[in-house]
This record gives structure tokens, C-alpha cells and sequence, in this order.
């Protein structure tokens, strides 16, 4: 149970403060101390979710109890009150840390609506640094998922662009094959960007169906198109302020592409259905697997939006390009596995790790990244290239 201390020099006061205070205040003990010293030897003791201090006291007075207290422990919350109340002290009180002060005679009323305050206050304050842990420790989570492993020359090539063009707002085009890590290198330029404390919104432009990209886009008020119940935000509105990232761009119908060239051209956004326009900040990264010259010859994308999308392109190379990476990526792989399943991590042995080097690796690092928890669930430890014989087919 939380405590509330009361430093009160009159037992008279003390005691109604404590009665009054425990019939409207549930779920609190209250603690008793008879002057400034033997309050600030509770508060050396023991933690109060509220100090509610007189300030003339024999032995040590309520505004040094204050201060040495704050001393000592900065995130205790104070009320103060006195009978010798002037503005300048009140002022003094407050620049000292005192969340409140009350002069004598005590309102009941104020006193209590404070004291329900200050307890809010700090509850509030205890939820904000749990939910700032949280954030932390999700944010660790995120890292390590989107972590670029490895130290090839391939790889490193790729960092140093992203060194270089993440600080600045300039669009990135990524290519390269499916399951090569594009995604990771739009998390990596976004995480090192000024923009990291605002959104990064992902849309899956080949998952959406071709009459419904521009919704998810750009938004729709209600009833401008069947099952349009109510109003939505588009993805660029979400991301103002952050980066959005259009993955599988090259499956983007020609409409949403014209849609989309207005957008990067105007930095403004229409829902479907409204007249209304929308001003956005948004950085943008894109990435396909297709060959862009080749479809722009086709007449499946248009070139005005790919010189926008352009500005700075990024390869990802194929595993096969970067086959020395193959060891770091299987011991990263075993250990978020190991964590996601609560199990030790299982180690591979080197000829375990030889015979998955001389895979030729189709799918890339995602197929990689399959076959180890394969070999994780089904192996032994550590797996061996038996397993590897045993376990996969290539």
C-alpha cells in the first residue's frame, strides 16, 4: 500500500488532516510526523507518494524539509501549507519543487482537491515511465528485427549510402530481388533520419487491390464508394511528419501513379470523394523487385514518377552476391528465434554452416531465415550438416 505523509508540528491539525483525508483518500496509509526532522527521516526511510509538510517547525523547517528532501529524492510531490502565508513565500515554495501550497486556515475542499491531484499526478507520471520502458524495450524489439547483419563488401556498399542519404529528405528508390533485405534498408534510412521520432507507415502496394490503393493512399470520406462507412485517413496523412514506404511499387496501377506524381509534386493529398486538400510532409521510400527501364518501356509505369522516386537508388544484392554474410545472418537468426520461443540458442557447426554456403539461395535471406528455424526445430544441437542433408532440400 502507498503512504502519505503528514509533518505537522500541531497534533490537533495532524490528526484532522489524517481523518478527513482518509475518508475521501481510499487506499492510502498515512504517516505521522510531529516535525521537519522527523519527516525528513521517514522520507530517508522509505518512499511517499505525497509529503503534505507544514513549514514552521521546531528542528528543521517545512521549506528546508522541502529542499533536502527534493535533495535526496527529486521525484517526491510536496503540498505545503502554513498559517504564515505570503505571496513570496508560496513563490519560494513552488520554484523550490512544491507541487501546491495552502494557507492556514485550510480550506478543506482546496485541500482535498490537491491532494487528489497530486496523487493523480503522480500516477499519471508512474504510467508515462512505464509506458517510456515499454517503448524503449519495443523499440529494442524493432531494431533487432530490421538489423542489417553482416560485414561483405556488398553489404557495406549499402550502409555507406544510407550513412549518406538518410540526414537528408531526398527519395530513395530500392531494387533489388524479393527476399534481399530491401525493407530493413527503408527501416535503416528512416531510423538514422531526422524524421526517426515521427511514424514510418508501410504499404504493400501489390497486397492492395488496384481499385483500392487510392483509399489507402490518400483516404475516402463516407459514402464516396460502396462500403465507405465513414471517413479514413489515408497512409500519407498517417505519415505526415515521418516517411512512408511504398513497397512493390512497380505493382502500382497507372491511376494511383498519376495520383501519387501529384502528391510528391504539391506535397497536398485529396481523399477519394473530397474537394478538400491536404498538406503533408512526408518523406518517401520506395522499393520494387522489378526492372523499372523495362516496365517504363512497357508502358506499366511512368517515367515522370520514377525519375521522383529516383533521386537516390539503392541495390540490395541477391544472397548469392554476399555469401560470406551467410554465417553472421544464421547465428542472428537462431538467437531471435531462440528468444521468440523461449529456448536456448542452438548452435550450428562449422560444416553446417559450410554446406549452407554452397546452397545456391533463390529466396534469398527470408529463405535463409525459414531454413534455419527449420533446422532449429528439427536439429540437434549443435545442428550438424547431417541435419542440414536431412532437413533441407535445395
Amino acid at each position: 500500500m502507498q503512504k502519505i505523509l503528514i509533518v505537522e508540528d500541531e497534533k490537533a491539525i495532524s490528526g484532522v488532516l489524517q481523518s478527513i483525508l482518509s475518508d475521501e483518500i481510499k487506499d492510502y496509509e498515512f504517516i505521522i510526523a510531529e516535525d521537519g526532522l522527523e519527516g525528513y527521516k521517514y522520507i530517508e526511510k522509505e518512499d511517499f507518494a505525497l509529503v503534505i509538510s507544514d513549514i514552521k517547525m521546531p528542528k528543521l523547517s517545512g521549506t528546508e524539509l522541502l529542499k533536502q528532501a527534493l535533495q535526496l529524492k527529486p521525484d517526491t510531490t510536496f503540498v505545503m501549507i502554513s498559517g504564515h502565508a505570503d505571496i513570496d513565500m508560496a513563490v519560494d515554495c513552488l520554484k523550490e519543487g512544491a507541487y501546491d501550497f495552502i494557507s492556514k486556515p485550510i480550506d478543506i475542499n482546496r485541500l482535498i482537491t490537491s491532494v487528489k491531484n497530486a496523487l493523480n499526478k503522480e500516477k499519471l507520471a508512474s504510467e508515462n515511465k512505464h509506458l517510456q520502458t515499454e517503448n524503449k524495450t519495443l523499440k529494442k524489439k524493432v531494431n533487432k528485427k530490421y538489423q542489417m547483419v553482416g560485414e561483405s563488401p556488398a553489404l557495406k556498399k549499402i550502409q555507406d549510402m544510407i550513412e549518406k542519404v538518410a540526414s537528408s529528405d531526398a527519395r530513395v528508390l530500392i531494387t533489388g530481388p524479393n527476399g534481399a533485405g530491401k525493407e530493413l534498408v527503408a527501416h535503416a534510412i528512416h531510423a538514422q533520419s531526422d524524421r526517426n521520432k515521427g511514424p514510418m507507415i508501410e504499404v504493400n502496394c501489390a497486397a492492395i487491390p488496384s481499385e483500392l490503393i487510392e483509399s489507402e493512399l490518400f483516404g475516402h470520406v463516407k459514402g464516396s464508394f460502396t462500403g465507405a462507412i465513414k471517413d479514413k485517413q489515408g497512409k500519407f496523412e498517417l505519415a505526415n511528419n515521418g516517411t512512408i514506404f511504398l513497397d512493390e511499387i512497380g505493382d502500382m496501377s497507372l491511376i494511383a501513379q498519376a495520383k501519387v506524381l501529384r502528391a510528391l509534386q504539391e506535397s497536398k493529398v485529396s481523399p477519394v470523394g473530397s474537394d478538400k486538400e491536404i498538406k503533408v510532409d512526408v518523406r518517401v521510400l520506395a522499393a520494387t523487385n522489378k526492372n523499372m527501364q523495362a516496365e517504363i518501356e512497357a508502358g506499366r509505369f511512368r517515367e515522370d514518377l520514377y525519375h521522383r522516386l529516383s533521386v537516390i537508388e539503392i541495390y540490395v544484392p541477391p544472397l548469392e552476391e554476399r555469401k560470406e554474410d551467410i554465417q553472421m545472418l544464421v547465428e542472428h537468426f537462431a538467437k531471435i528465434i531462440a528468444d521468440e520461443q523461449g529456448n536456448a540458442t542452438k548452435v550450428f557447426d562449422p560444416e553446417a554452416i559450410k554446406s549452407l554456403e554452397n546452397f545456391n539461395w533463390t529466396g534469398n535471406i527470408r529463405e535463409l531465415r525459414n531454413i534455419v528455424e527449420r533446422l532449429i526445430i528439427l536439429g540437434g544441437n549443435p545442428v550438424s550438416a547431417e541435419d542440414v542433408a536431412a532437413f533441407v532440400r535445395k
